[in-house]
């Protein structure tokens, strides 16, 4: 395979999607709400009240949590704990849902959107193999997802510090469970997903049918995401990494098995599912 033609597919999907408005506005809104605002509202809710009577139910939630999430969570006042515990634990699975999100919703035209163009027979009559162009899709789809992530986590780290680090004596986040999250758990993931993702649609005759397979892909992910932010509750680095390996291995899989199954017919419609 040669990467430069892939990179080629990859450049020319991105200058595309960049130049689409209907993509990368409500994208970009999608991270905003999640990366910034729902953050900020529900950190300021909780550093930020005073009241006596929702203090004491903060700090009743804080007690039924298990003995070893209470010794995890730094600070005295029931602020202090609640505002970690929820930037550091409870909206982890933020950093794998909106990334997942918007690198699913370009894979989910990778292949049929080039039919429906009428780009897909220069494609397939180019002198690309099949692993080359498989390969140029992926990387267009993944690209936004870890943009996305690079800009949205930058942001929710800048949030968290200025709202929870004063309670705290200081600036404490990210930890070093958000570290192998988003160096080690996020990328398979979007991966895993995007394998399967961009294999459908290559099998698909519609948009339509490519974003529900994507969505359908794109459940299980997500659950996924929330057992993987349990699991940082209890041992943040040795879970994620734990969870890293088991996904790395899983996109190696589906990574090469999908640029196998791309046959040169579909890009012409040919043989498509209904």
């Amino acid at each position: 395979m040669r990467w430069n033609r892939a990179l080629t597919v990859a450049r020319i999907d991105l200058r595309m999607l960049f130049k689409s408005r209907d993509y990368w506005v409500p994208m970009g809104i999608l991270a905003g709400i999640f990366f910034v605002i729902m953050p900020w509202l529900l950190l300021s809710v909780v550093t930020n009240t005073s009241g006596n009577e929702l203090v004491s139910k903060i700090g009743e939630v804080i007690e039924v949590l298990p003995g070893q999430i209470q010794r995890n969570l730094p600070g005295t006042s029931p602020q202090a704990q609640a505002g970690y515990a929820l930037a550091v634990y409870l909206l982890a699975p933020v950093a794998i849902v909106v990334p997942l999100t918007i690198s699913s919703a370009v894979g989910a035209h990778a292949i049929v959107g080039e039919r429906e163009r009428g780009t897909g027979e220069f494609l397939a009559h180019s002198p690309l193999t099949e692993r080359e162009i498989y390969t140029g899709k992926l990387i267009a789809s993944l690209v936004p997802g870890f943009l996305a992530t690079a800009i949205g986590f930058t942001i929710y780290s800048l949030l968290v510090n200025i709202k929870v680090g004063p309670l705290l004596g200081g600036w404490f986040f990210p930890t070093g469970g958000w570290w192998v999250l988003i160096l080690w758990v996020v990328p398979p993931f979007i991966a895993v997903a995007l394998s399967v993702i961009i294999w459908m649609s290559s099998k698909v005759r519609s948009t339509a049918a490519a974003q529900q397979a994507a969505t359908l892909v794109s459940l299980p992910v997500i659950l996924t995401a929330y057992v993987v932010s349990s699991g940082l509750m209890f041992n943040p680095i040795a879970a994620a990494t734990a969870v890293g390996v088991v996904a790395w291995i899983l996109a190696a899989m589906g990574l090469v098995s999908g640029s196998r199954s791309l046959e040169r017919e579909k890009l012409l419609g040919l043989g498509g599912d209904g």
